[in-house]
């Protein structure tokens, strides 16, 4: 257990790192709310990157993850539920060493997931510049350039190995300037901060003692973009070439990642359905997107639950999903493979025209996954024709062929 105050909002805080189940992922947990809440480490959760990276939103949320996080991914843990009963982990001496050394490995079996590139990935953040290349490992070359005599320009490139992590990462804490405190503190910020948890410097000199090395301030950037890679959900194989760096474009970085990866594989969660589809509850009938092939082919799913709307009055005491909603389900997964092929989906809408050769084979229950496999047929014009076919464990529960259009909004 690991316990002092937050650096932004000064509260104090005990951290315990937990073992958890394979595949589960990065976890944090405060045990100090009621329920438990938990809130995964994903860049889908990020709700501020000012200063520091936080999860989630409200009383909820955590502050100031990225040093526990650049840690936890640079020992090479997958799985971990991190237990917190306030909303900062505890600055400790402003590095992510002392995690290091409360944090033990466990083997569990399965296989660590990989975030692979297979084209480059280019963002632009305000001053901050990114490219990221395909790459077997991670290398980071960062370099950064403030307008002090101690500082001015640096650069680094590192090989982030576990090993490597530890020897010249891990120990460099973080920095800040004297100058800038009333700002900051005014808007809520380094209220925990102090000479003993960061290195602090005045307009010549460092107030807070010796460096523990000459460029431990380009080392401490490296490791808060190890932190924020985490964010990924995914051990990140990438070289990464960072221009002046900071939290958030670290984590706009790797949304435009995830996004590539997404993409490659042709996987869509349902946050990214939302972005594509203007359907929302209760007639977003579409969970996930396992397979696309632009212009060809799109395997989506529909997981069907008691708790569905539809479900309390189609045939109450025996409940069966409405035909016509299943082939909804399959128009909107055929929505997903026309609206794909476009780069701004969100100012198009598909506007199905016909049904032909609608056929269900068997009724769909509560607990049934629909599996929707669907194959463009002809594309002449604006006109689309599509086949759909839904299947629940390999049987075929309907069937339809169609035909749609995109338009602009």
């Amino acid at each position: 257990m690991l316990e002092g105050i937050g650096l932004h909002l000064g509260v104090a805080c005990k951290l315990t790192f937990q073992p958890a189940k394979s595949r589960q992922g990065i976890v944090f947990r405060r045990t100090d709310c009621p329920g438990l809440p938990r809130i995964r480490a994903h860049v889908s959760e990020v709700s501020s990157s000012e200063r520091r990276t936080q999860l989630g939103k409200g009383s909820h949320s955590v502050h100031t993850v990225e040093h526990v996080l650049a840690a936890v991914s640079g020992m090479g843990i997958d799985d971990v539920t991190i237990d917190m009963d306030g909303p900062e982990p505890p600055i400790l001496d402003g590095s992510a060493a002392p995690f290091l050394a409360e944090a033990g490995l466990a083997s569990v079996e399965g296989e660590p997931e990989f975030l692979h590139l297979t084209e480059p990935v280019r963002i632009i953040d305000g001053a901050s510049v990114y490219e990221a290349y395909p790459f077997d490992g991670l290398e980071l070359d960062v370099t950064i350039e403030f307008p002090h005599p101690l500082i001015g320009k640096q650069s680094r490139r590192f090989t982030v190995t576990q090993d490597s992590f530890a020897s010249e990462l891990s120990r460099a804490r973080t920095f800040g300037f004297v100058h800038e405190v009333d700002a900051l503190r005014a808007k809520g910020l380094i209220k925990g901060a102090s000479l003993d948890n960061a290195v602090v410097l005045d307009d010549k000199d460092i107030l807070s003692g010796d460096l523990r090395w000459n460029d431990e301030f380009v080392r401490h950037k490296a490791m808060d973009c190890v932190g924020d890679l985490a964010l990924a959900g995914a051990r990140v194989r990438a070289r990464i070439v960072a221009v002046k760096p900071s939290h958030r474009g670290t984590v706009t970085l790797v949304r435009e990642m995830v996004k590539a990866a997404r993409k490659e594989k042709g996987m869509y969660t349902i946050e990214d359905i939302m972005k594509v589809l203007p359907h929302r509850y209760p007639f977003l009938l579409v969970d996930r997107i396992l397979e696309i092939e632009e212009k060809k082919r799109i395997v989506g799913l529909k997981n069907v639950t008691i708790n569905e709307p539809f479900f309390q009055g189609h045939f109450p005491g025996h409940p069966i999903m409405p035909g016509v909603l299943i082939i909804e389900a399959m128009a909107q997964v055929g929505g997903m493979l026309l609206m794909g092929s476009f780069e701004e989906p969100e100012s198009k809408v598909v506007y199905f025209m016909s049904l032909d050769n609608v056929k269900f084979r068997r009724p769909v229950k509560p607990g049934d996954q629909i599996r929707f496999e669907i194959e463009i047929v002809q594309i002449r014009g604006a006109v689309c024709k599509m086949r759909g076919v839904g299947k629940v464990e390999g049987e075929v529960v309907a069937e339809a062929d169609m035909a749609a259009m995109v338009r602009d909004r």
